[in-house]
């Protein structure tokens, strides 16, 4: 067993690694840094030799050479392709340990299975360049596999258990966690439809306001046609910039909706004292919250600079765990299936 948790807090660690440099990818558009799947330009690396780049460019002449972005790529294909052998090796020692009473065996089995799921979806965003849907349904696979393995090693571990206080009280906290919870998926969803669509800048580097307005020209039915075919070449965006606004401002009202509701939360689980636990979670929400918001507004303002838009995505990672960390604190160890 204590082999199995520290495989697990090995491998949230690696996916939060994982996702920040599929946002680093995507953000230096390096999406389409190699145009095939798994290799690149038919290699298990970057072409560099001049007959390789040569042979390369020969087969792909609409997607010549470029090193800097192969290597982004790549090195986020090396890493997503060790955390998926990972999951393969939990989901071995869940089957092994499933006589011990407190082993869980149903999330890590179902893990094995999304993680193959997650591949495909890797392999789609680049055969199918980067139609938004698959890049965003990516994004969002990339923070299930994340969310479920923090799960996995939260039941496994023995942190938050002694401390929960009362079951009766703890109950009335379920729905408000869950809400909490629920908000910042829909909002991550926003959020990878916003990147998906190169959306990010629609409103120009004006904060609050989006183009001089506070509610400028938009199209909402455009914005959120969720199907485009797999035909063209989505590298960029498709979209023109009235539905891109629409995205973006809903983006924005996503982030005012969680802000008020992750707060509301934060009061109610501070004002639970009988858990010291719950009062550090409510404190860490707020300071996790509110650097995702100035990190937003600093997107915006500064015109997206790659630094910041990686923490971006991080940090709304963490926001996510944090979440998943609440709804599995306020639970006894048996509702944590």
């Amino acid at each position: 067993m204590r082999l199995f948790t520290r495989l697990a807090m090995f491998a949230t660690a690696l996916a939060f690694i994982v996702i920040l440099l599929g946002a680093y990818t995507r953000l230096g558009d390096a999406g389409l840094g190699c145009p095939d799947w798994p290799g690149c330009y038919g290699h298990i690396d970057v072409p560099n030799e001049h007959h390789e780049i040569h042979k390369a460019n020969e087969a792909y002449p609409d997607r010549p050479v470029e090193p800097a972005k192969a290597w982004k790529e790549m090195i986020h294909r090396y890493f997503a392709g060790t955390l998926g052998l990972i999951v393969f090796g939990i989901a071995i020692l869940a089957v092994r340990n499933k006589q011990h009473p407190l082993q869980l065996t149903g999330v890590p089995l179902f893990l094995s299975v999304w993680i193959v799921f997650q591949a495909l979806l890797g392999m789609w965003t680049v055969t199918i360049k980067l139609n938004p849907t698959i890049v965003m349904m990516h994004l969002i696979g990339g923070f299930t596999t994340l969310s479920l393995l923090l799960w996995i090693y939260l039941r496994h571990s023995n942190s938050m258990v002694e401390r929960r206080g009362a079951i009766v009280e703890l109950n009335k906290l379920h729905l408000p966690a869950l809400l909490g919870l629920i908000v910042v998926i829909i909002q991550l969803f926003l959020g990878g439809w916003t990147s998906a669509n190169y959306a990010a800048l629609a409103c120009g580097a004006d904060f609050p306001t989006c183009l001089g307005q506070w509610w400028p020209p938009t199209d909402f039915r455009e914005g959120f046609v969720m199907w485009r075919g797999t035909e063209q070449n989505f590298e960029f965006g498709v979209l023109n910039n009235d539905a891109r606004s629409a995205i973006h401002l809903s983006h924005r009202i996503g982030a005012l909706v969680t802000t008020l509701v992750l707060v509301w939360l934060a009061v109610k689980l501070f004002r639970y004292k009988q858990s010291l636990i719950l009062n550090k979670l409510a404190v860490l929400l707020i300071i996790v919250l509110t650097c995702q918001v100035l990190l937003g507004i600093a997107n915006v303002i500064l015109s997206l600079p790659i630094g910041i838009a990686v923490a971006h995505n991080g940090v709304g990672a963490l926001l996510l765990l944090t979440m998943v960390t609440i709804n599995h604190a306020i639970r006894p160890r048996s509702e944590a299936l």
